[in-house]
């Protein structure tokens, strides 16, 4: 009996111990030469936060929201930094954002949480420096992520101490951001293992924010050979192919566009700088219409749009591809990420690996970033911190009461 009793705690233990580290990426090897070296599980009354962690007490001028101490709960072995609709610092909203009073240097960062469940919040995990320029290389900012619901990480690497100004002779400083949208892509492919026919062909979408769609190619039956979606010459890549939507006698029409500036025409002009882009609010659709009946074998579009680093931005959380038949519309295609990549209903792990050769970030502890660390060679808190932005979709009365929801924070370093 007691030979079994110490079987049960030895698995029991087993487990613990694999669910604690599952998340650590395999050279943060915590058997050899890697040790948790700090971390907070949040596991105490709420009084006890203020042991560990500062918090910002004020209003800001780069976000709709000022920042509060009561806006950091702790309770239920979680963090919760709130959102509360409530004028307070000479701004409509309050949330949360607090600081570690100690402040780390090279090792292995991090923070399980889950998101704010709404559009327009930032739930970031951060590295940034406090007060004068440091003696070693200079003020930074390492965004592990800053979080935008449903699906999307985005990474920021900035520096603080020297700033350039643009032709405008307006301050700016070196930023370079990289997102992740899990589940959404620049570029959709849709071939039809069953070919319709239709006169009338469309996309539509719920996402709350403008967005913009670049080229729309609709393509006949050719035996599974068409175009690669990303080419810039698609149109013409492969003889003989054809692309419907550019025929004299299409029609289209949509939702709207932005600021009434008939943009739909981008759509078929075959360059990749250009674009429909949609109206501000409601439903967005955009609509193909041919005088006959068309055939078609594959539908192709392109969304978001790319920065100077070749990163894309804004691409779809949700659409639907659809064709009309029999007085209605039946769907080709359809995505909705929240379904599968819910990151206000699901805990991810972010994390950040810093030494004085590399900056690496990690998405549930696989690297999605590497880049030189060229700046970043001084101490810096660890910062939690949820804002109200109005440059992620709509900002409205279902931000109130919504958290970004912290399971834990752990700080990892060499033996």
């Amino acid at each position: 009996m007691q030979k079994a009793f110490f079987l049960v705690i030895a698995l029991f233990l087993s487990t613990s111990f694999t669910l604690i580290y599952a998340q650590l990426p395999a050279e943060i090897d915590t058997t050899k030469n890697w040790y948790l070296s700090w971390h907070d599980e949040f596991d105490y009354p709420n009084s006890k936060l203020d042991d560990s962690w500062d918090s910002q007490n004020g209003s800001n001028h780069h976000i709709l929201c000022s920042r509060w101490r009561e806006n950091a709960v702790v309770k239920d072995g979680l963090l919760y930094l709130e959102n509360r609709k409530e004028n307070k610092g000479g701004q409509e909203w309050t949330s949360g954002s607090i600081w570690t009073k100690k402040r780390f240097k090279y090792g292995y960062f991090e923070c399980r949480y889950k998101y704010a469940a709404v559009e327009a919040t930032n739930n970031s995990f951060w590295l940034m420096t406090r007060g004068a320029d440091p003696k070693e290389g200079k003020r930074f900012e390492i965004d592990i992520n800053e979080g935008h619901y449903p699906n999307e990480m985005n990474t920021n690497i900035h520096q603080w101490s020297d700033f350039t100004y643009d032709e405008n002779g307006k301050k700016k400083h070196y930023s370079y951001h990289k997102a992740f949208p899990f589940g959404a892509k620049p570029g959709y492919s849709i071939q039809l293992e069953i070919p319709v026919k239709a006169q009338k062909v469309r996309l539509q979408s719920n996402n709350n924010a403008r967005f913009n769609i670049g080229e729309f190619r609709v393509y006949g039956i050719n035996n599974g050979n068409y175009p690669d979606v990303m080419s810039p010459s698609a149109d013409t890549d492969i003889a003989g192919l054809k692309n419907l939507a550019t025929a004299k006698d299409v029609k289209i029409s949509s939702s709207g566009s932005y600021k009434n500036n008939n943009s739909e025409k981008n759509l078929i002009d075959g360059k990749w700088n250009t674009s429909w882009s949609t109206q501000e609010k409601g439903n967005k659709w955009i609509e193909f219409e041919w005088d006959n009946e068309i055939t078609i074998g594959c539908i192709q579009f392109l969304n978001g749009w790319r920065d100077k680093h070749k990163n894309w931005h804004n691409l779809l959380s949700d659409y639907k591809v659809q064709y009309f038949y029999n007085g209605k519309w039946n769907d080709i295609s359809v995505l909705d990420v929240s379904e599968d990549y819910n990151f206000g209903e699901e805990f991810h792990t972010y994390g950040l690996l810093w030494d004085e050769e590399n900056i690496v970030f990690y998405f549930d502890g696989q690297e999605v970033r590497r880049e030189k660390n060229d700046f970043c060679f001084s101490e810096s808190p660890i910062w939690l911190s949820l804002a109200i932005i109005k440059w992620s979709g709509p900002v409205t009365d279902a931000i109130d009461g919504t958290s970004m929801k912290v399971d834990y924070v752990r700080y990892y370093q060499k033996k």
